[in-house]
Parts: C-alpha cells; sequence; structure tokens
C-alpha cells in the first residue's frame, strides 16, 4: 500500500499488532495533562503505533516510499504544534479575561459610557452622550420598543462639546415606563435639515460583570455589554 492506513488496524483480522499498555498509558497521560485538548494533540503515541504497525504490514512488494513517509510525521508534527500554541494562547486569553473581571470591580456603581444599540433605563432615568456639533447642528432622538414601536422623540441641539441628553423614561402620552432596556437611533440634522449619521455613547450606572461565553460582560442594570464596548468614566 502506498501511503494509506493498513484496513487490518480498522477490521480487527490479520496480522495487527496491538499497541503496548505502556504506550496507551502515556496517551492517558498525557491527554489528561492538555486537559480539555483532545484528538491529534492527544493522539501523538497513537498515531506513532498506527503507524508502525503500518510499516509491519506493509506490502514488501509495494512499499511505503520514505519521503511520503517523513512528509506525514512532519504534517502530524506541524499540527501537533499549532495545538500547543491555540492551548497557550486560550490559556493567555483566560488570565486577561480574569484581569479584566478586576480592573472592573472599582466600576461598580459608578456612570460609565458604553457603545450601544439601546439605553438603559435605570430607576427612570436614562442618558446619552452626543457628539459635539460638527457638520450635524442637531440630533434628532428615537427610542423604541422590542417590537419597533416608537415610545418616544426628541430634538436636542448640538454645542461646541459634547451634550448628555436625559430621558424621563416617559413615553410620547406621559405614562411612566419600567426600567429596562430601550433600543434607539439617533440621526444628525445638519442646517439644511438633510441628514448624517452620528454616534451617540449610553451612560448608565454600572450595576455587575461577569464572564460567559468566553467573554466579560458589563451590567448597567436591565443592559448589558462586552467589556471592549467600555468607552469612558462620567466624572463623579
Amino acid at each position: 500500500m502506498s501511503g494509506s492506513i493498513n484496513p487490518a488496524l480498522t477490521s480487527g483480522t490479520g496480522n495487527t499488532t496491538q499497541p503496548r499498555a505502556g504506550a496507551t498509558s502515556g496517551t492517558a497521560t498525557g491527554a489528561a495533562a492538555a486537559g480539555s485538548t483532545t484528538g491529534i494533540g492527544a493522539d501523538f503515541n497513537t498515531f506513532l503505533t498506527l503507524l508502525t504497525t503500518q510499516l509491519q504490514n506493509q506490502d514488501p512488494t509495494n512499499a511505503m516510499d520514505a519521503n511520503q513517509m517523513t512528509q506525514q510525521l512532519v504534517q502530524f508534527a506541524s499540527v501537533e504544534q499549532q495545538i500547543k500554541v491555540n492551548t497557550n494562547l486560550e490559556r493567555l486569553l483566560s488570565v486577561e479575561q480574569g484581569n479584566q473581571l478586576v480592573s472592573a470591580a472599582p466600576l461598580m456603581g459608578r456612570v460609565v459610557e458604553v457603545e450601544s444599540d439601546r439605553l438603559a433605563v435605570q430607576g427612570g432615568q436614562a442618558q446619552l452622550r452626543l457628539p459635539a456639533a460638527g457638520a450635524a447642528r442637531r440630533a434628532e432622538i428615537s427610542i423604541q420598543d422590542s417590537n419597533g414601536r416608537v415610545l418616544r422623540q426628541a430634538e436636542v441641539a448640538l454645542g461646541s462639546t459634547a451634550t448628555n441628553w436625559s430621558w424621563d423614561g416617559r413615553d410620547a402620552n406621559g405614562a411612566q415606563l419600567a426600567d429596562g432596556a430601550y433600543r434607539f437611533t439617533v440621526s444628525g440634522i445638519r442646517a439644511d435639515n438633510s441628514t448624517t449619521p452620528i454616534q451617540a455613547g449610553v451612560l448608565a450606572r454600572a450595576t455587575s460583570v461577569d464572564r460567559a461565553d468566553g467573554e466579560v460582560r458589563l451590567g448597567l442594570g436591565a443592559l448589558t455589554v462586552k467589556f471592549d464596548k467600555l468607552r469612558g468614566l462620567a466624572a463623579q
């Protein structure tokens, strides 16, 4: 055969050399040391056992080419090294996320600015930070519920510096809405009344921080954002 695994290895028949007990034990120990890393990285000894068995049972008239065997070994070693690199990167990422959790602790109870398409109503109040006037002279704000129904609209003049806009959590009819996370859009209005996109930050009080699904998340009441969406701290 030319580079393929002998069928005897999988069929259970033929002159198949069984892996030694020591080799099996070594593989299990390696897998335990590698933690959650399994598969190719943990089965290197098994691969060598299969390759040795293949060489022992190959057809003498059609022996495996030495260059082909060398290429298999090199390719497998490269994959094993890549798995080790990925494992180390995952460990570094986990450490970095732990550092983010620690660094977020002083933020609890403070008003922070984050990037989000929803704002957080806390205690019947919510705030947006609008940019300084540029191409846009005014900002048109629209608040919607989860179904896209418009709850409140407002138009705010932009100043020479960033402007904070406060919402009392009431809809257009004056009804007080429950605390929660509400979607919003902001459009910039030029002097000629044409529109231009502008970016608004969300101001809210940090209430929690956790790590889930491999990411650190910051809780702002009912609003949850990734830690990398943090843009700044409001003055105390």
